[in-house]
């Protein structure tokens, strides 16, 4: 079994891409070092490094011993956080994976309140689509996901969100559709569009099955975060199929909103891992919203 020690050695070399600076960086001499990495490629058998002249790189082995080696030392590290803070005092870690939703902005709400009656309470967020959440969430690196529109398992649990998020298009003030009040999807078969990455894979079952990069040959763009694509709806290079309330369309921008008809909505939840043991902090977080919410513990 590899001890945690090389493992913090390893990601320092992989970080510096140089034994010399991670020795320094480590408090060890450079041929201490150089000895241990050689042991830890001895004991799996494989090069981790491929050391030049300048640079120390990772093989092909080493980038996947890599992110295998942050992901344990994140449990590690949240591990050994949630024992420490486990007395009387409610404090620790939060780690959440958040897919774009406007619902975000009731669990910041929740954290706001739970934050400043518990300082040492501290949220981490990761932002990713369901797939690399749901993923986190089974190593036990993320507590719990905030998601739309996902498939139910039965290996989760389920808070509903109030709320619905809403479909619609971005688009620049003076376009031809910029009259409609809403838009259809006759309206959007002839039109440049940045659809989310979601929509292409058919990852919400709301969305119309049509839509196949190989077939709608009007899709000029995917995205998986909504702020950079919005500048091509705002150049009008083309329309940017999202959800509502993601951008703050006050001030200069040139770019409207304009929802769908029949309306797209497509409901986010709150997911756990089942039977998960959660620290003080993700108990009485969860404990919020349920409340906030009216769902059941």
């Amino acid at each position: 079994m590899i001890e945690t020690r090389l493992l913090k050695y390893f990601l320092a070399i992989a970080r510096e891409q140089s034994i010399t600076r991670a020795a320094e960086s480590l408090f060890l001499s450079q041929p201490t070092l150089s000895r241990q990495m050689k042991e830890l490629e001895e004991e799996l058998g494989v090069q981790l490094f491929v050391r030049g002249k300048r640079q120390t790189l990772l093989t092909e082995e080493g980038v996947y011993l890599r992110a295998r080696a942050q992901e344990m030392m994140s449990i590690l590290e949240k591990t050994e956080t949630t024992l420490k803070n486990s007395g009387s005092v409610i404090a620790g870690d939060i780690y959440a994976g958040f897919g774009e939703s406007p619902s975000v902005a009731l669990l910041m709400e929740v954290y706001g309140e739970l934050q400043r009656e518990h300082p040492d309470i501290h949220l981490h967020i990761y932002s990713g689509n369901a797939e690399n959440i749901f993923e986190r969430m089974d190593k036990g690196i993320l507590d719990i996901g905030l998601l739309l529109g996902v498939e139910r398992q039965d290996k989760y649990d389920y808070i509903d969100l109030p709320d619905a998020d809403a479909f619609g298009v971005l688009r620049p003030k003076d376009h031809p559709l910029a009259e409609k009040p809403a838009v259809t999807f006759d309206d959007l078969k002839n039109v440049p569009l940045a659809l989310p990455q979601q929509a292409v894979d058919g990852q919400h079952p709301s969305l119309p099955a049509i839509w196949k990069e190989n077939d709608a040959k009007n899709i000029i763009c995917t995205y998986n975060l909504l702020y950079n694509v919005t500048f091509l709806a705002e150049q009008g290079t083309c329309l940017v199929f999202c959800l509502d309330r993601l951008i703050n369309l006050q001030g200069e921008r040139n770019l409207t909103f304009r929802p769908m008809e029949p309306p797209v909505r497509v409901p986010a939840v709150l997911v756990t891992k089942k039977y998960q043991t959660f620290s003080p902090a993700v108990r009485l977080f969860l404990e919020r919203i349920r409340a906030r919410v009216g769902a059941d513990a």
